[in-house]
């Protein structure tokens, strides 16, 4: 199975003496490990990975604590691939979507943004006055936001911190989100395209702030009981889940039932909140409107994270706990403990990698499987910026793969196994079992609930007419009940 979703999880040791952590991946059903990245201790908001896609296998980069090391990983091999030595310690670190660039932050507010494929340093920068706590591009790769323990978010524009004319200047942010006034603790990115898409953020003030990059302004603050530590938002944003240190989870609902007339025939939702500044929603441990939204996991939470069908949700403790939650009914289904001893520094779910050692896919031809699928390239990280190196500007890439007629695409994906895989993916509860009907694509499933309807259509015909029918008879029956009864009545009158 291709279409299968995996945890992506990374653990930290808390001292020493505890060991080194390591990068680990979980089957999201059962908990199983499907591999393992050993030597690696990032911390929380350092670890970051891109996914195998378009030929070319994925990687992992995770900045080590107290070392200025990242460690590069790929998925076709357990040991290091790369140690790229950096110009100092990175307190966070992130790679954009593309996985083109990587930027960094630092404990004395720097900021550094590096080309992977190349190395080239193209940007480093004073963002911050104080450490930079949280790094995110946003969706579409065109703006990153950094959070800080000065209490300030700042929007910047890719496009502008690589512009060759620019370089001799200070970066200036497209925005500064700055109405938090304690340190922020985490930053989340919505869909949509820079700077249309809207950013959730949380800050030790026990506040989370909703933000419209397009208008640079707030939209709502939600206030709550306990200091927030991270986040984790539905990809269709009707909600979002703040994680606090003591152990408590908040779910806090985007949209609510609308107030109408009960002559309404369906009920109508509205959005919460937008209404700037003034606006603020203030949750309690236990919500007015009697519904649950508090999930309490007794140990400190270090990362959030919500499955690829949102309808899991993964929570991460400083005690190495990963546990899996039913959205719907807040419902604990699991708990992965293999990690007991370590924190757990980041959570995320993927599409099982096709390289991922190990678990290969079985359609890989023999050379592939034996040279595996070939890795997009990271170069080592320049520790200064070089302008010859930024001019000539020599980047590795890899040629398009170039199949023979006879020969298979390692990554091909018919559409029966798309089906196939597709309704048990969106269908995780479901059992696994080697029945022939497992073999039933979902179109022929279809199919045949499209014949179920037109043949309890033509039932409903036949019972109409049978009905008419029926109605018809009895009242001719009863019409000329009454007019022979009519008659007779006439009769008896006429006698008299």
């Amino acid at each position: 199975m291709l279409l299968q979703e995996v945890i992506f999880a990374a653990t930290s040791a808390p001292s020493s003496s505890s060991g080194p952590g390591a990068i680990n991946i979980h089957d999201v059903q059962t908990g199983s490990s499907f591999g393992s990245f050993k030597q690696s201790n990032a911390p929380v908001h350092c670890t970051s990975f891109v996914e195998s896609r378009n030929g070319q296998g994925g990687f992992v980069l995770a900045a080590q604590l107290d070392k200025s090391i990242i460690n590069v990983y790929n998925f076709q091999k357990d040991q290091m691939a790369l140690k790229i030595v950096l110009p100092e310690k990175l307190t966070c670190l992130t790679v954009d979507p593309r996985g083109e660039f990587c930027a960094g932050g630092t404990a004395q507010g720097r900021i550094y943004l590096w080309e992977i494929a190349s190395g080239i340093l193209y940007n480093s920068w004073d963002a911050h006055y104080r450490r930079v706590v949280v790094l995110k591009f946003t969706h579409d790769s065109a703006a990153l936001l950094s959070g800080s323990e000065d209490s300030g978010v700042s929007v910047w524009s890719v496009s502008r911190l690589l512009d060759d004319d620019l370089q001799n200047e200070l970066p200036m942010p497209y925005c500064t989100l700055s109405d938090h006034t304690l340190p922020v603790t985490d930053i989340v990115c919505g869909v949509g395209c820079f700077p249309t898409c809207r950013v959730l953020t949380s800050s030790v003030g026990h506040s989370v702030k909703l933000w419209d990059l397009a208008a640079k302004t707030l939209l709502t603050t939600f206030q709550f009981p306990q200091p927030i530590a991270c986040l984790a938002w539905d990809v269709t944003e009707r909600m979002f889940f703040a994680g606090a240190e003591d152990g408590s989870i908040h779910q806090m609902n985007l949209f609510r039932h609308k107030k109408t007339n009960k002559s309404s025939a369906a009920p109508a939702t509205e959005a919460i909140g937008g209404a700037g500044v003034s606006d603020i929603i203030r949750i309690g441990n236990e919500p007015s409107d009697g519904k649950k939204r508090l999930i309490s996991v007794g140990q400190p939470i270090t990362c959030l994270a919500i499955s690829l069908t949102s309808t899991l949700l993964l929570v991460g403790t400083a005690a190495g706990h990963i546990h899996i939650y039913d959205i719907p009914s807040h419902q604990a289904l699991r708990t992965i403990s293999t990690h007991a001893g370590l924190t757990i520094t980041h959570l995320a779910t993927l599409l099982k990698p096709p390289d991922l050692i190990g678990h290969a896919s079985v359609s890989l031809s023999a050379a592939d499987a034996k040279d595996g699928i070939p890795v997009k390239p990271v170069a080592p990280f320049q520790r200064m910026r070089d302008a010859k190196a930024r001019e000539a500007h020599e980047v590795a890439m890899l040629l398009p793969i170039q199949n023979k007629p006879t020969m298979e695409d390692p990554l091909a994906y018919s559409t029966e196994e798309m089906l196939r895989d597709h309704a048990f993916f969106v269908q995780p509860t479901a059992s696994d079992t080697t029945s022939a009907d497992d073999g039933i694509s979902l179109q022929a499933k279809v199919t045949g609930l499209e014949d179920e309807v037109m043949r309890l259509k033509e039932q409903l015909a036949k019972a109409k007419n049978v009905n008419d029918t029926m109605w018809e008879t009895v009242v001719q029956r009863v019409m000329a009940q009454k007019k022979s009864k009519n008659e007779a009545m006439e009769v008896d009158t006429d006698g008299h």
